[in-house]
């Protein structure tokens, strides 16, 4: 059975790879069995990147889908608004600079259903990238959030993955969180379902690359948020509430020596830098374990209030307003497109 599906491709100031990039998507996607269509996002871009996607698409048909946003917005938004106006049972991400081959597509998604995962994430083997600015900060960075996460993937860097809509369309996306897909993921199910194969990676030919080296400073504060949502997200006064008692004790501990010392020993205990010290361990804690109370109350509030799944799909395919693209098969004539089949079955 032919899986329906949705490619989204965000986009930001890649005016001379939309031509290529569409051209390089129907190429990939001509011997896909099942209807697909293709949701670009221009996230706010100053140059022509949107006007060509307009233009490019149209040249298609309506299969191909343009959102444009009105500023710049990050990568992550502009994934998310293509996910949320996604209408197929199995959507497919890949970033816009053409070093992702969509030809991959295809076979992902034939293999995510074959090892029934609800995830499939691509690394790159043989990445063309350089060494000091993108391949040892991208590896220092992979290591490290598996280790803290336990959800082992090789390359969380790779934006070429393939997810079931049911499983990815209850994942909110936020900030620059979208590196963390498969650990957000594991949150709605199991890090079994979440598995990883080998694609093709080419070398930037237009454009020049938006992310740097700085971007592994980003990581190390996003992984904080990753870590604290995927160990205390139900339970965040554990949190709080285990560092006010930590401080709490220590605090404790410090005054009742002080007292000892006033009280039993006599002596002065008012320039005392440790009773300073004393004091604020004891406000710190009482701040934190108030903290986590209402950490709870909020979280309680959020689960009463959370009735289904965080994102609902646009729309369903099958429609007789749905636009999608079907394979055309030569020797089989009887394989129309959508809308001519829905006129002649009418």
């Amino acid at each position: 059975m032919a899986h329906s599906l949705s490619i989204v491709i965000p986009m930001y100031r890649e005016q001379d790879n939309v031509a290529p990039m569409l051209a390089r998507v129907h190429e990939g996607l001509a011997g896909y069995p099942g209807p697909w269509e293709l949701i670009c996002v221009d996230d706010g871009s100053l140059d022509d990147t949107g006007k060509r996607l307009l233009a490019e698409g149209a040249k298609y048909g309506p299969h191909v889908r343009v959102i444009r946003f009105a500023r710049n917005n990050g990568q992550t938004t502009a994934m998310q608004a293509g996910i949320d106006a996604a209408r197929g049972e199995v959507i497919a991400t890949l970033d816009g600079d053409l070093q992702n081959d969509p030809a991959d597509i295809p076979r992902m998604v034939e293999e995510m259903f074959a090892r029934d995962l609800d995830l499939l994430t691509g690394y790159r083997a043989n990445r063309q990238d350089a060494w000091m600015s993108r391949k040892l900060p991208s590896k220092l960075a992979n290591k490290l959030i598996a280790r803290v996460t336990g959800v082992k993937i090789r390359d969380y860097g790779c934006s070429l993955k393939v997810y079931k809509a049911s499983v990815i369309k209850q994942v909110r996306l936020y900030g620059e969180m979208h590196r963390f897909i498969p650990v957000w993921a594991a949150m709605v199910t199991s890090p079994t379902r979440i598995g990883e194969t080998a694609v093709g990676h080419a070398a930037r030919q237009f454009g020049e690359s938006k992310y740097g080296i700085s971007r592994t400073f980003r990581v190390v504060l996003d992984l904080l948020t990753v870590f604290f949502f995927l160990r205390f997200r139900a339970r965040p006064g554990h949190f709080f509430g285990s560092i006010g008692l930590a401080l709490g004790f220590i605090g404790g501990a410090a005054m009742s020596w002080l007292g000892v010392v006033k009280f039993v020993l006599g002596e002065s205990i008012g320039n005392r830098p440790l009773f300073l010290v004393a004091i604020l361990l004891l406000v710190f804690s009482i701040q934190f374990l108030t903290t986590g109370l209402i950490a709870e109350m909020l979280s309680r509030v959020f689960y009463q209030r959370s009735e289904g799944p965080l994102t609902v799909a646009s729309g369903a395919p099958g429609g007789a307003d749905d636009n999608w693209r079907l394979l055309r098969n030569p020797q089989a004539p009887n394989l129309l497109d959508s809308e001519e089949a829905l006129q002649r079955d009418a």
